[in-house]
This record gives structure tokens, sequence and C-alpha cells, in this order.
């Protein structure tokens, strides 16, 4: 055929682009029945001068029967390079495919597509050059749409940016085109190229319709991972802004140290980054094309700038001490040194403050971390937080002692390694040439020395090595203290939260207690809820949670303030209205002191008290501001009683008010703060259903009932302060409890005394009978001589042993010291120095004075 044959090996692929390509077609008798636009613009003849027209006229030579008869050879098509004679007269060579055509009536034509072999030509160029920078170039290359996902990646890139293992089920997006035979595909090295099945229409699908197993699958699955890569957010962040931009984006990206997909530690590098934003013909934004280069080591003093401000974005993240130092060791291996230890003094491990210079002697040493390069890291003598005892004149004791830097040579005959065979041997062995030491100082402390060595790195530290070591140390140096200062200053808050709250609550017979407190700040561990179980006289039990506003180390010391005035008042043994009453005004007085000192804080609170009566057998609740206590009663629902609600307290001039609640032996009363019921945004109504579902069951362990409630009612990160006190009452029977009727007559009093030894005597109690009989007597004495209205006489016999004497008078008897001259007033005196507590309580029909006598072990009762 010659000048009509051509190999097709020649134009491997598709060399025509069918937007610009010229098309014809020549029926059998080989005239031109059809003539594109793009004909005429390629060849200049216009379609009224070629229609009809034989084929071989525009040729620049040969036969038209030879032309013919070439076509009807081409019964699977062909193609080749022609040349034609273009309109103006020149010759113009032309890449042609032909395709047969036939007609139903059996009628043979031929489709001739055909485009300029010089075009061609550089477009094949062009393509190859393309390909050898996609594939063979350390350039890495990838294409983003326009909602930064990757589309297409090539190798290069695959390795450099370091993906996971590609997920088990690759994804694919079926808006982009599938990669072509052409095009690089991302894999890992090792793996062989997966080839598409035959029939695409019967692989199994992806879950985005891609075949799975095909390329485009299997280019999707490594593109999906590559978005798990170290860089993501470094990528993401620039390509956002070469879309919003619409101009080319380059930045040198300095890549901290990490840990690679196997686990490994990977060192830092320097990328070299470039973002281009792609346009279709009509300017529509289509995506950005991403190109990287590892230009780590090109340039040493950038990559010593590089490996600062990685060290800056890498070291401190936290406010946690140990991750500090291991973020440090991180940033020197293997960048700088074969092998790092970060050795921390004791005073700092503990949180204290070191001394501004070392004291004489030899201060402890702890290591705190340390890494190499190898993974079995057989450099290390000494575990984290173990002692590492350097001999005297090692470098880092004069590091230590001096606060300057120590580097020096390494070998057999070093000075200091003599006295220490341990690290000569290990030394030696690994054939470590230099040594640098580094005191790690921030802010005129020395809290510790950096060592670092090398073996594997021929190079031994020089001065520019020194000097950027230096800078790195003094940049975690101050991290390390900000976290010593932090670590100080949270066990600082921990201690002032276990001082206020109640270390342990105390055994009582009327109630069995469990608690839990859940601070919303977590890290800090402190808040201002609390809770409380307060001892009263007659048996009773005061039972208190409390919540200040706020959180944090203002709250705790607002709660802290209010709890001892709970506990004093409660000792006052005032009604649960009056009490929050009290505490009302006392909360006032707070606020106006913060106010005068411009401190700026709220102070303010809600609180619940309520006094449980095991004898009556009712409690008797009053709150401010806070949620009603719920009741979960052996055969009843859970019961929320309708509490009075008061105004929080800090708002003075409301009253308060009280409820009587009857209560049944064994019901389980729970108090809480509103961080409880209102946890996770959910409604209230809610959340006191949940409280409900917890309760239920009162018969259950205490501990199980709180740890439920906890399961039930909150999430796991609170975003509230949260307090609860859950109790189960128990109640005194009747045998345990004695009571007279005492005529207001000093002739009474002798058969009152007899009528309590007779008592004492049935419960077993001769070896106290003495001094309850001297109590009962001068308390009746009092209340004949100086009370009015009813004289009640009770005793109780509990943990301990409890004799009550009431009487219709308000006044309060006072404890006084009687001269030697006076006939009287040695009464109370005497009751105080042989009762172990005593006091006067009082109600709306008068006073009691109440005083309590320790018991035998073996006569004491927890409960009946």
């Amino acid at each position: 055929m010659g000048v009509y044959g051509a190999s097709n090996a020649a134009w491997p692929g598709d060399p025509f682009d069918v937007t610009s390509t010229a098309v014809a077609v020549v029926d059998a008798e080989g005239l031109i029945v059809h003539w594109s636009r793009g004909a005429q613009d390629l060849l200049g003849h216009p379609a009224r001068e070629v229609l009809l027209r034989p084929a071989a006229a525009l040729l620049a030579d040969g036969d038209p029967a030879d032309v013919t008869a070439w076509l009807r050879g081409l019964d699977r098509g062909g193609e080749g390079v022609i040349t034609v004679r273009h309109r103006a007269g020149h010759m113009v060579r032309l890449a042609v495919r032909v395709c047969p055509l036939s007609s139903p009536a059996g009628a043979r034509s031929w489709l001739v597509v055909a485009g300029d072999a010089a075009d061609r030509r550089r477009h094949a160029l062009f393509q190859a050059a393309a390909r050898g920078l996609l594939e063979q170039s350390p350039i890495g290359v990838a294409v983003l749409d326009t909602r930064l996902r990757y589309r297409w990646v090539n190798r290069a890139l695959t390795g450099m940016e370091e993906p996971a293992p590609a997920p088990a089920r690759p994804r694919y997006d079926t808006a982009a085109a599938r990669p072509s035979k052409d095009e690089t595909v991302a894999r890992p090295p090792d793996e062989a190229p997966v080839r598409p099945p035959e029939d695409d229409s019967a692989a199994p699908s992806t879950e985005d319709g891609a075949p799975a197993g095909s390329p485009a699958a299997h280019a999707a699955a490594v593109t999906d991972a590559l978005a798990e890569g170290a860089g993501r957010q470094v990528v993401t962040r620039h390509a956002r802004q070469a879309l919003l931009s619409g101009q080319c984006h380059v930045t040198l990206e300095p890549v901290p140290p990490h840990r690679g997909p196997a686990g490994g530690h990977r060192p830092g590098r320097s990328r070299l980054r470039t973002f281009v934003p792609l346009f279709d013909g009509s300017g529509r934004t289509l995506g950005v094309c991403y190109a990287a280069l590892d230009v780590t080591g090109q340039d040493p003093a950038r990559e010593r700038l590089a490996l600062v401000n990685a060290a800056g974005a890498h070291i401190g993240t936290t406010l946690d001490l140990d991750r500090t130092v291991r973020e440090l060791a991180e940033v020197m291996v293997p960048q700088v040194a074969d092998f790092v230890a970060i050795d921390l003094l004791d005073a700092v491990t503990e949180a204290a403050t070191p001394a501004a210079h070392t004291a004489p002697g030899r201060p402890m040493l702890r290591r705190a971390a340390h890494l190499s390069i190898r993974e079995d890291q057989p450099e290390v003598i000494v575990a984290i937080g173990e002692p590492t005892r350097y001999p005297a004149r090692s470098p880092q004791r004069r590091c230590l002692a001096t606060g300057l830097t120590v580097r020096e040579t390494v070998d057999a005959t070093t000075p200091w390694l003599v006295h220490d065979p341990r690290r000569w041997k290990t030394m030696i062995r690994l054939g470590v040439h230099t040594h640098l030491v580094v005191p790690l100082r921030a802010r005129g402390i020395t809290m510790g020395v950096v060592t670092l060595l090398r073996w594997q790195n021929a190079a031994p530290f020089d001065a520019d090595d020194v000097l950027l070591v230096e800078d790195l140390v003094a940049r975690a140096a101050v991290c390390v203290d900000n976290a010593r200062r932090f670590t100080r200053e949270h066990q600082a808050a921990l201690t002032l939260q276990t001082s206020l709250l109640p270390p342990a609550l105390p055994e009582h017979s009327a109630v069995e207690v469990a608690h839990r407190y859940l601070p919303a700040d977590a890290e800090a561990g402190v808040g201002g809820d609390w809770y409380d179980v307060i001892p009263l006289s007659g048996a009773r039990v005061a039972l208190v949670v409390g919540d200040v506003v706020g959180h944090g180390l203002h709250a705790a010391a607002g709660m802290g303030r209010l709890r001892a005035a709970v506990q004093t008042l409660a000792d006052l043994d005032l009604a649960p209205d009056e009490l929050l009453a009290r505490l009302d005004d006392l909360v006032l007085r707070l606020a106006e002191e913060a106010e005068a000192a411009d401190q700026g804080a709220v102070v303010g609170a809600t609180c619940v008290y309520a006094v449980y009566d095991p004898i009556a057998r009712e409690i008797v609740v009053a709150r401010a501001g806070h949620p009603s206590p719920a009741i979960a009663h052996l055969t009843e629902p859970v019961e929320f009683p309708d509490i009075p609600a008061g105004p929080p307290l800090g708002l003075g001039g409301l009253p308060f008010e009280s409820a009587v609640v009857p209560v049944e032996e064994g019901s389980v009363v729970a108090l809480y703060t509103d961080g409880l019921i209102e946890a996770s945004d959910r409604d209230v109504d809610v959340g006191m259903e949940r409280l409900c579902f917890a309760l239920a069951h009162p018969d259950r362990p205490l501990e199980e009932i709180c740890d439920t409630m906890v399961r039930t009612l909150l999430p796991a990160r609170p975003r509230d302060d949260v307090a609860f006190l859950v109790a189960r009452t128990h109640v005194l029977s009747s045998d345990r409890v004695a009571s007279w009727e005492v005529p207001g007559d000093p002739a009474a009093v002798p058969a009152a005394r007899s009528a309590v030894v007779a008592q004492l005597s049935r419960w077993g109690l001769q070896d106290v009978a003495f001094t309850t009989e001297l109590i009962v007597s001068e308390l009746l004495t009092n209340a004949v001589r100086h009370a009015c209205g009813p004289i009640g006489l009770r005793l109780i016999h509990e943990r301990v042993l409890i004799c009550e004497v009431s009487d219709g008078s308000s006044t309060s008897p006072h404890l006084r010291r009687a001269r030697s001259t006076d006939e009287g007033g040695r009464g109370l005196f005497l009751v105080a120095q042989i009762a172990q507590r005593w006091g006067t309580r009082y109600c709306d029909e008068g006073k009691t004075i109440w005083a309590e006598q320790p018991l035998p072990r073996e006569h004491g009762t927890p409960r009946s």
C-alpha cells in the first residue's frame, strides 16, 4: 500500500481529538459523499467543491484506482499517514483512520477520520513527556475535585504521603472518569497491576458502582486511603485556598516526625507543594492539581529551619508532661541524633518548683523518655521512670551543675566511662562516636538534661548541630515547664476539692448512703456541686445536695464555704426552711464582698436540705431553686414529692417553705443536682423518666443503683457538674424508744429517775445507769424550775444513748461556771462533763434539751 498502509504500532492508542478532526464518507466508487466542517477547516475545501468528486483528487499523487482498491481491502478498517493537497496549494500530512460502513441494501462505503500528523506527533510527544513525569519523576501528582476528594494519584505521591492500608471494601465515585490504560494508577509499590474483567457488567460492583477489581476501583481504594495520610489536613487547607483564589499556590511545608503505617518511626521531612486550579474551556473550575516534591537534604539551612518549625508544631500539643518529653524525642530522632534520652529532676516529675540552680551534691535524675533509630533500643540501660545514676564526672552531671551544653568525643579511653562499665560496654559495642548533652532549662530553672548520641550517622555533632539542638531544647523546655506548672496547679486543685468534699460519709443507723460526684471539667477535677450527710440530735440525719454557679476553683471555693455553713447551721438544729433562709443571707454577703472586691465572680447557688427522722418515719424537705428529691417506695412507683420551690440562694427577700413526706422503711431517697436530669440537651421530663427507671427496684444495692443512674442518665462527657446522693431509710423500732410525761413538780423527779433506771436495766445498760440518772435529774430539775408547759422525757437506744427533756418554753439554757459561793448553776456544767454531746433544738411548741452518751461496743446497735 505504500503511502496508504502504515503500521498500527506507529500510532498506539487513540491519536485523534474528536473535537478537531476531519470526517469524510467515501462511497464504493471512491466518491466523497460527506464532508465535515472539520475537514473544511483542515484542508480549506468547502463541501460544495468536493462532494461527489473522487477522493483521490485530493491526494498529492496516486492513482484513484489504487485508492479504491485499498479502501475495498479494509474489511475491518485500517489507519495510516497520507499526503493531501491544501486548497491553498501546499501539502498537508494527515494521520487517517478508515472504518467500513454497510447499508441495509448491501452498499459499501467508508468513514474516514483524519487529523494533522504533525499535531498528532506533538500530542504523542506531549503524552510521552507527561507519562514520564507522572511515572518516573519523583514529583508526586494528584488531581482533586472541587470537593477536595482525590480523583487520581500517581505512584510517587502514594509513597510520599504514606497512606494507611487500603480498606477492605474500596469506594469509587461514579462521577469521576475511569482511568484509561495509559493512566498511572496509584498502587502499593510491590503490588501487580490489577486487570479489569473483560465484561464489566458481569463483575461485582463496589458501593459507588465501579466494578470490583477494576483499576478504577483500586485507584479509588488507594486514594481513599491516601486521604487519611499524614498530610491530609495540609493538602486540604492549601487546595481550598487555590480553589477560592483561582491562582497557583506554592508552599514549603515541614512534615513532622510521625509513626508510619507499620508503627515504625518516620523522620520529619521538607516538602515543596504546588496547587494549581484546573479550568475547562468555558472557565468553569474542575478541581485542583496537586504536586509535591520532597526536598529533604537539598538545603541544610532550610532543613534546619523546617525542623525548628516542625518542632514548634509537634512539641507541646498538650499539657501532659510525659507526652511533651516524648514529642521532643520524636523531633530529635533520626533527624538530629541516632538516640536521645531525656532525664528530669525528681522535683519536676513531682510537679514541685525546682531550684533556680542545682544544690550541692547529686540531685536525682529520672528517665522521662528515650527514643532510638532501632526498634529494639539496644542503647537503653535505664527504664522509663528509673533513676539514671550518672557518674560524677559524666557530661550529664557537668551539664546539670553548670547549665551549659557539653559536647565530647566518645571512645574506649573516655575518662568518665571508666567509672560506668555498663555504659562503656554499650557505647563501645554500638560504635558511638559523639556525645551531646544539653540542659533542659526555662524561666531560669534547670529541669533536667537531654542526651544525644550518634553512631550510625558518621558525622560528629558540630557547632551548627549544637545551635540547632539548643534551640529545639529551649523551645521544648518552655512546654515542659508549662506542663509542670499545670500539673502542680492540677494537684493543688484536686487537693482543694478533696479537702472540701467529705472524704467519707459518716455511718448512721437511720440511713444507708451512696453517692457520686462527676465534675464537668474532668481534667481539673473540681466544680461547685457538693453533697453531705450530717448526724442530728434525736437519731435524725440531714441529707444535703447543693450546686454553686460556675465551674473550676472559684466554684469549688464557694462550695467549700457553703458546705461549712450548712454544717454549722445544722448543728443548731434549725428547721430546713429556716436553715435555707440563713444560708441565703450568707450567699448575699458573699456576693456583696465579691462585688466590693471587683472580682467579677458570680455568686449564687441552689440547695436541697432534708431531715429524716427514723422514729417518726418521715422526712422534712426544703429546697432553694433545686430539683425536688425522688423517693423510690418499695410498693409504689417512684415519687417526686411536691416540695415548695424556694428561690435560688443569693436572691434574698423571698421565704422558704418545707414539706413533710412520710417514708416507709427500705425506701430510697435520691437527692441530685440539675446536671443529672438535664444532660445531653434532652428535655427535663425525659431525664426524670430515666431517673425513675434507674431508681426502680430500690431493694438493690445502693452502689448498683448509683451505677445505673450514671449509665442511664449521663453521657460520656457531661457538660455540667453532677452530684447525687441516694439513701435507704431505716426505722428505729418502738422497743428502742421510751418516753414519759413528767408533771411540773419537783417531787416527780425521783420517780422519773427510777423509771429511767428500770428501762436501762431492761436494755441491759446498767453500766451507764448512774450517769444517765444524773443527766435526767439535772435536766428535769431545770425544766421544772425554769420552764413551763408540759414536760416530756425520752430515752433513745441507738448507737449512743440519747436522753431528751422537752418543755413548752423557748428560753435557751446557758452553760456557765458557778462561783464557790453559789448554791446552784452547776447542772449543765455537770451534764457537759459526763455527756459526749449535748444541745438544744427548738420546735413550734417549745424546745428540747438533749444529751448523748457513748455506749460500750457490745451494746451499740446500728439499726433495728
